[in-house]
């Protein structure tokens, strides 16, 4: 199963899911179906979120 810490590294970088979607390039639905886990993002998608939050993927991201 995959886990994500977006929301939890967004919130503590300070960022509203809008402010996050700006940055990514996406929409906010998308940010918001990603901290959901309704949505699996793409490895470009994941890497813009990654970055955004300067954070490395594997911390953003990973499998239980």
């Amino acid at each position: 199963m995959l886990i994500n810490r977006v929301k939890d590294y967004r919130k503590g970088a300070n960022l509203t899911q809008e402010d996050l979607a700006s940055m990514t390039g996406v929409s906010r639905q998308t940010i918001i179906s990603i901290e959901k886990n309704k949505f699996v993002p793409g490895l470009d998608i994941a890497m813009r979120i990654a970055n955004s939050l300067k954070t490395p993927i594997n911390k953003l991201f990973y499998f239980v």
